[in-house]
């Protein structure tokens, strides 16, 4: 008899575990400290919109977890809902790709104390931003200083002023393109093309592309990629 109810235990268990691996190539775990009752939802843009894929319902346990299945690595993000605002402090970007993936945050400091491991192309997302801070930060210290040059009238270091943060722009677009091409085997390649330097000479964005692993070209940014550089082509 007691190997009878082992046997079954085993086979539910397997049916279990059978059950949420065809629920998602994706698996979700996470915990927010401090967060007693609320609603997490995971979105991903389609249309250039946010949409709900799963909602989570926090009540009294603040670790949570979610199935998704996803045809390709992309850019997915955690939205609490507080309940009283729909503030951009309570939308985290995170860059998922099949697996496991966690995320550890913390109700009072939603953005700035995530830690999400378990994806490669987050990885390397947290290093991009690392270095592009320093060029959004000296942005704004060039911003603060023309201001001044402008309430005191003086065109001479409005003009010098313009110039660094031309440069400076330049700088922030030259290192995403040398990011994207080093880093041309990951899907965050395809991604830093789209969404932060769309707007570059079409011979850079062209770089990226061609550059592209076999498999990086057929991910979802990729075939992104390529659509947009031909678009161009025919554009011009």
């Amino acid at each position: 008899m007691k190997k009878t109810i082992l046997a079954f235990a085993a086979i539910l268990l397997i049916a279990s575990c059978g059950k949420k691996e065809a629920e998602g190539n994706l698996h979700i775990t996470g915990n927010v400290k401090g967060l007693k009752e609320g609603t997490l939802y995971i979105q991903k843009v389609i249309d250039t919109s946010l949409i709900a894929i799963d909602t989570i319902k926090i009540d009294g346990n603040s670790h949570f977890e979610s199935y998704i299945d996803i045809k390709s690595p992309e850019m997915l993000y955690l939205f609490l809902d507080r309940g009283v605002s729909n503030s951009l402090d309570n939308n985290l970007m995170f860059f998922a790709e099949p697996g496991i993936i966690n995320i550890e945050t913390n109700l009072d400091a939603f953005l700035s104390e995530a830690k999400i491991t378990g994806s490669k192309n987050q990885d390397l997302y947290e290093e991009y931003k690392k270095t592009t801070s320093r060029y959004k930060d000296e942005n704004l210290t060039l911003i603060e200083q023309k201001f001044k040059a402008i309430k005191s009238k003086n065109a001479k270091a409005i003009d010098s002023l313009n110039q660094l943060q031309d440069l400076n722009l330049k700088r922030k677009y030259l290192f995403a393109v040398n990011f994207a091409m080093n880093n041309k085997d990951h899907e965050i390649a395809p991604y830093i093309a789209l969404a932060e330097v769309y707007d570059i000479n079409i011979k850079y964005l062209d770089t990226i592309k061609n550059a592209m692993t076999p498999n990086v070209a057929q991910s979802m940014y990729g075939k992104k990629l390529t659509e947009y550089v031909d678009n161009l082509k025919k554009a011009n």
